[in-house]
């Protein structure tokens, strides 16, 4: 979001109208549940190919 440009900056700081800190908050939580998820994943299968060659 480019603030003054695509929307007032008073606008996008207005606690009560804009929902704009929440939608980024809710992205951070959201990326890095899915970055675990698929660090996890990579781990079982890392797991698995080093039993498979043993």
């Amino acid at each position: 979001m480019n603030a003054g440009v695509e929307i007032d900056g008073t606008l996008a700081d207005d606690i009560n109208r804009s929902v704009i800190q929440t939608q980024v908050e809710m992205g951070v939580a959201v990326r890095m549940a899915a970055m675990d998820l698929l660090a996890r994943n990579l781990r079982k299968a890392r797991g698995r190919e080093a039993v498979g060659e043993g």
